[in-house]
């Protein structure tokens, strides 16, 4: 975290009052050294931190010099709690503005709601409740953190490094004299994660201290970031494709971009020089520079991930049935599944993710008002109308397509009445309430036809199934509470599955996702496309495993949701490839758990625009289908490819949070597919010792995908240790689809999935047709790694 557990360095201020003459000024990097907002941030504020009516602390929020991270002042000693005394402003997930949190909701009347502030952090940080002294005040920090989030967001990369390597030299100048002693170089290089020689070090200092001083000034200083921040083989690249070893001419572009697998035309290489060109006289003449290569080599331009696969560009007029939804499981709770606090906050960050399926666990409540929790549990309680109008906010502002509402229904018919009320009263138009004019009512509505509309997912009345009972009839939380107590849950013959009756005024808010028992296949493909089942991870797999073809072609009809074990105490996650592969839509994840598997499920839904619906593939959308995703030999979906990866280097990567300052990081990179069981493989590089700044390897590894529609690739860093298990530092993951060919650096992202800029990796892909299929060679022997250049 950048100015972490660092105090603000004193702001040396020239004659008019303004700190434009320090030259070390990340905040002129941002751009923001004149919005009033900021200055307000920077100044500091009293606030108070609130915590429950009871619990209530002053606290001093105050923005760095960093410009992205916020200090809250406080007198606890714990490095703990130091840890948690700052924060950065990419770190938020949202600010809302008023009484709306769990926290300070109960208070609402009792303290003005103008002056009221929630901040909600990405990934599992509990939010930070605030009480401002003026509604100006909290009107000043939303803005400002909004502010600061929006120029981050768009900074270029070039800007992002810029911007880093200042932060680190502002904290690095320890004496605040705006320059740069050997002693606090060496600071900063600690600091950004590099173990350089002391020679080394020591040549470098003196090659930039023009003046023999003993300090870098102003200019110093920029020489000596530029040499620090040089890239020796985005150099080597340029060199390559330079006729004249100096400059790319548009001749010498268009024959990168062929190589590059893109468009070659003297118009697009024209565009790229003005656009990153900053040389007047090679723009005029229309060169390239090693300069502008390198911002064009940094730029979103260049990412590995598709840019047209960043919009949405799918069909979105299929039925439902033939596309992967993103689900969450559980979206309430915020940690485990045992005494986990539920809150609404959790539907925020699913939502604003593009996640399209969440789950609410209702039961009765005090004073005839439903509660979601995680029933037979000690998870707290959060009222069912506050989820509502949570939903009712951010359903739609991440992405325009339907959200499905997962009801688990343990309520009273009362108070089952009252749950469709409110759902009318709240959701309004939003909600779907009968089956759209001019469609097919049996059959299920397109992404597209449904824009705009949140469904109720339940059983419907007076279409209760004779017969059977099979573990699908059961909610997860009643799988779990029936696993918690050691025995499988059975019924006496008069008992009626899951809740005795069904309101008729929720019933009749179930249109076209009516929860039904699966029974088998051929009864499923009797039945209407508007019927749905649950199933177990377990259920699930051993369809995909036995039944693998038939399971797709039911998939291909209906929607299916599948849940957690209920063994899954602590909310971990089970491989939602695997269900993927069945042709599941609804694959619902504890999106409140990082990990691999969320990895996974970010990864498949980053195309398509990020609106949570990702098409399936056309041979996993046939009714008739005969594709096995246990056997991609042959037939529907097998289409091989050689996908040859040549990992070269990684930029910045940071170090764990729990590391001491002192050390070093060991970086080592997988390479992973994740797709059909044939293709599922995964290939590490050697570690470099002590350089997480500019580590090189120049490894390659070679991977046969049988179904690469189906393929995922996932990029992984993390710390090499001899002593124990190796940290995660960050990792990115696309579907092979949306990746492209060519030299490109891959993002990386941390472990909640937010970014992790500036650091990166940078590769060469490659995919070429596969007329074999060549055993797998060692996951685990990067000795047997080619070196060669692509």
């Amino acid at each position: 975290m950048l100015g972490h557990g660092k105090k603000a360095a004193p702001v040396l201020k020239n004659g008019a009052g303004t700190s434009e003459s320090k030259a070390i000024d990340p905040l002129r990097n941002l751009g923001v050294q004149d919005d009033d907002d900021v200055k307000r941030m920077m100044q500091g504020s009293s606030m108070v931190k609130v915590r429950s009516p009871r619990w209530q602390k002053r606290r001093t929020l105050k923005l760095l010099e960093d410009g992205v991270t916020v200090w809250c002042q406080s007198h606890k000693t714990s490095s703990r709690a130091k840890e948690l005394q700052s924060f950065s402003v990419m770190d938020v997930e949202c600010v809302r503005e008023g009484c709306q949190s769990e926290t300070l909701r109960p208070m609402l009347g009792s303290v003005p709601e103008g002056r009221c502030l929630t901040v909600v952090f990405k990934g599992a940080r509990k939010s930070l409740d605030l009480l401002c002294q003026s509604p100006e005040e909290a009107q000043q920090w939303a803005r400002g953190i909004r502010t600061l989030q929006e120029r981050v967001e768009n900074m270029t990369q070039k800007e992002k490094l810029n911007h880093w390597i200042h932060a680190y030299l502002s904290r690095a100048d320890q004496n605040h004299d705006d320059k740069m002693s050997y002693e606090e170089v060496q600071t900063l290089l600690q600091m950004i994660n590099i173990d350089l020689s002391d020679q080394y070090a020591h040549n470098l200092f003196q090659k930039c201290d023009k003046s023999a001083d003993g300090r870098l000034d102003h200019k110093e200083i920029e020489v000596f970031c530029r040499e620090l921040l040089r890239r020796p083989e985005l150099d080597a690249v340029f060199i390559r494709y330079s006729a004249n070893g100096c400059v790319l001419s548009t001749v010498d572009l268009r024959d990168f971009f062929k190589d590059q697998g893109e468009d070659a035309s003297v118009t697009h290489a024209q565009s790229v020089i003005l656009t990153y060109e900053l040389n007047e006289w090679a723009q005029k003449n229309q060169f390239m520079t090693p300069n502008g290569f390198t911002m064009y080599m940094l730029s979103k331009e260049n990412r590995a991930f598709n840019r047209d696969h960043a919009r949405v560009y799918q069909d979105m007029k299929h039925p439902l049935s033939h596309y992967f939804i993103s689900s969450s499981h559980n979206t309430y709770l915020t940690k485990d599944q045992l005494t986990g606090d539920s809150s609404t906050e959790p539907y925020i960050r699913a939502l604003n993710h593009g996640c399209r399926c969440v789950e609410l666990d209702c039961w009765d409540g005090d004073k005839g008002e439903p509660v979601i929790y995680h029933g037979h549990t000690l998870t707290s309680k959060v009222p069912f109308v506050e989820v509502l109008e949570t939903i009712n906010e951010y359903a739609f502002k991440a992405s325009p397509y339907p959200v499905i509402l997962s009801l688990e229904n343990h309520c009273s018919v009362e108070q089952q009445a009252v749950m469709a009320r409110h759902l009318r009263s709240i959701l309004g138009d939003k909600l779907l309430t009968k089956p759209l004019s001019g469609l097919d009512p049996h059959k299920l509505p397109s992404p597209e036809d449904l824009k705009g509309k949140i469904l109720v997912k339940g059983k419907k009345e007076g279409m209760v199934e004779e017969g059977g009972y099979s573990s699908s009839d059961l909610s997860s939380s009643d799988e779990e509470a029936s696993r918690s107590e050691g025995k499988a849950k059975t019924r006496k013959p008069d008992q009626k599955p899951g809740v005795s009756k069904l309101s008729p005024e929720l019933s009749e808010l179930v249109v076209y996702t009516r929860s039904v028992s699966f029974k088998s296949f051929d009864q499923a493909a009797k039945n209407p496309s508007t019927e749905m089942s649950s199933f177990s991870e377990s259920e699930a797999l051993r369809h995909v495993k036995d039944s693998g073809m038939h399971f797709v072609r039911h998939n291909s009809h209906q929607l299916s949701r599948i849940y957690p074990s209920g063994q899954r105490l602590q909310s971990s996650n089970y491989n939602p490839q695997e269900m993927w592969n069945g042709g599941c839509q609804i694959v619902a994840l504890n999106f409140q758990t990082p990990g691999e598997q969320m990895d996974l499920n970010h990864g498949r839904f980053l195309q398509n625009g990020q609106c949570g619906f990702t098409l399936k593939p056309p041979f996993m959308c046939q009714p008739d289908t005969t594709f096995n995703p246990e056997n991609v030999g042959g037939g529907p979906g097998h289409r091989p490819l050689l996908l040859t990866v040549k990992v070269i280097s990684a930029q910045q990567l940071p170090k764990p949070e729990w590391d001491k300052p002192s050390s070093i990081v060991d970086p080592q990179v997988w390479v992973e597919i994740h797709g059909a069981t044939i293709d599922n493989d995964k290939k590490k590089t050697p570690h470099v010792d002590n350089n997480g700044f500019n580590p090189r390897w120049d490894c390659t590894f070679n991977f046969t995908v049988h179904a690469p529609d189906l393929a995922l690739v996932r990029f992984m860093v993390e710390d090499h240790d001899y002593t124990s298990s190796n940290d995660f530092l960050g990792q990115f993951t696309l579907p092979f689809t949306s990746l492209r060919t060519g030299y490109r650096h891959v993002r990386l992202l941390k472990l909640d999935g937010s970014s992790l800029s500036p650091a990166s990796i940078f590769v060469h892909i490659k995919v070429s047709p596969c007329q074999s299929s060549p055993s797998k060679s060692s996951a685990k022997s990067p000795a047997k790694s080619t070196t060669k250049k692509p």
